[in-house]
């Protein structure tokens, strides 16, 4: 892998190393000093993401020093990060903690996320599992693995479509217009399987390694998708917004979809995604 305008390991064992230092010590350990509410109920921010992601910054900083950092706590203080990310040449996009509201519930099932942005370009994407102590990876061109610290890795590959009947995907109706639910919610019937596990990284994985056909997102946040966009590309997957257009670094809204071929793809638009 020789794609990427950083250094990709060494980034991935940032992400390892604040998982361990500041996100795993607190795992069902959290009071409620330690847990805030920001947007609504179900938006959390702990402690865990705030000093994971004040550590990945630090380190970034000196991995890559003239590279813009992104973080979701980070846009929380200031939101014109956003905007620069856009014209950036290079960027660092971060989700200290993904899955906030599982890790706050003591629910093993979360993730730490890192995309590298070149000139509006995902150039590579990591999705660190804490739990599994393993890495998904990818870097543009060069194909997508899981990784282990001891140095193994396997070569990742979406499934092969079945029929829609038999299909298992997961889907986040959570920000679909709410005049759009009901058409969404029934046309699921049609699938074998739609599942939420409230975790964007969780989702990319299990699409990425051929355990589910399809992943649907409305909300368009870059620390939650290009990774696991950039992974799922790699693994051979076809993602689109909503309108059929790819999805960039500066998308911030249209849906997203991706299922394992540009076919499956239409089919599901069609059939379920009516939205």
């Amino acid at each position: 892998m020789s794609r990427a305008v950083l250094d990709v390991d060494a980034l991935m064992t940032i992400l390892r190393d604040a998982a361990k230092a500041e996100i795993l010590p607190r795992f069902r350990r959290l009071d409620d000093s330690m847990v805030r509410q920001k947007s609504e109920a179900i938006d959390l921010v702990t402690e865990a993401d705030e000093q994971a992601e004040r550590m990945i910054k630090a380190r970034v900083a000196e991995l890559a020093p003239n590279a813009l950092f992104v973080g979701e706590e980070s846009v929380a203080a200031d939101p014109t990060l956003l905007d620069r990310l856009d014209e950036a040449d290079l960027a660092v996009v971060v989700d200290p903690v993904d899955g906030t509201a599982n890790f706050a519930a003591g629910l093993p099932l979360f993730a730490v996320m890192a995309a590298v942005v070149s000139k509006g370009e995902t150039v590579a994407g990591i999705i660190y599992d804490p739990m599994g102590d393993d890495w998904f990876v990818a870097e543009k061109g060069a194909g997508a693995f899981m990784k282990r610290p001891d140095g193994s890795s396997v070569r990742l590959k979406v499934a092969t479509p079945p029929t829609l009947d038999q299909m298992v995907g997961t889907v986040s109706i959570a920000f679909l217009p709410q005049e759009s639910k009901p058409a969404v919610l029934g046309n699921l019937a049609k699938v074998r399987v739609a599942a939420n596990y409230r975790v964007a990284g969780h989702d990319y994985r299990l699409f990425a390694s051929g355990h589910t056909h399809f992943v649907m997102f409305n909300k368009l946040m870059p620390w939650d998708h290009l990774a696991g966009t950039l992974i799922s590309q790699e693994a051979g997957g076809y993602a689109a917004r909503f309108d059929g257009s790819p999805y960039l670094p500066s998308h911030r809204a249209g849906g997203l979809i991706l299922a394992p071929d540009k076919e499956t793809w239409g089919l599901l638009r069609r059939e379920v995604f009516t939205v």
